[in-house]
C-alpha cells in the first residue's frame, strides 16, 4: 500500500474499529499526520508572527490565544482524530491484539514504548479473530 492508497482506505473507514489495518497503512497514515501537524504548526507560528509585529503589548499578550489559526488547528485535529483511532484500533487487531491495548498509551513513557513494538510488529499472517489479513484482501 502507498501512501495515497493509505489516506484513502483510512478515510474510507473514517470511523471504522472492526478489522485490520496492515503495517504499510499504519505508517503512511502517522506520516500523513505528521505532516499536517508541521503544516498547521507553521501556519500558526506565521500568523502569530504577524500578529504581535503589529500589536500593543495587551495585543501580543492575547495574540496566540485568540489567533485564527490555532482554532483551525484544533478543527482540523478533531476531524482527523476519529480516523487515527481507527487506524490505531485496527493495527492492534492486525497483530492479533484487542483494540483495548491502545489504553497502554495512558501509562508515561513505557505505554508508548510497548504499543510502538505492538506496530512495528508484522501482520499475523491468514485470519485472525479479527478477520483476514488485509495483504491478501
Amino acid at each position: 500500500m502507498n501512501f495515497t492508497e493509505s489516506i484513502k482506505s483510512v478515510f474510507s473507514k473514517y470511523a471504522t474499529f472492526s478489522g485490520r489495518a496492515s503495517r504499510s497503512e499504519f505508517w503512511w497514515w502517522y506520516l500523513f499526520i505528521s505532516l499536517v501537524n508541521i503544516v498547521m504548526s507553521f501556519i500558526w507560528n506565521m500568523s502569530t508572527i504577524g500578529m504581535l509585529t503589529s500589536a500593543t503589548s495587551l495585543d501580543a499578550m492575547l495574540a496566540g490565544m485568540f489567533n485564527w489559526a490555532y482554532y483551525l488547528w484544533i478543527v482540523v485535529s478533531l476531524a482527523l482524530l476519529l480516523p487515527t483511532l481507527g487506524v490505531i484500533w485496527r493495527r492492534l487487531h492486525d497483530t492479533n491484539r484487542s483494540g483495548g491495548f491502545y489504553f497502554l498509551g495512558l501509562i508515561p513513557l513505557v505505554g508508548f514504548i510497548v504499543l510502538l513494538i505492538f506496530w512495528v510488529q508484522d501482520s499475523t499472517p491468514g485470519a485472525n479473530r479479527f478477520g483476514d489479513n488485509p495483504k491478501s484482501a
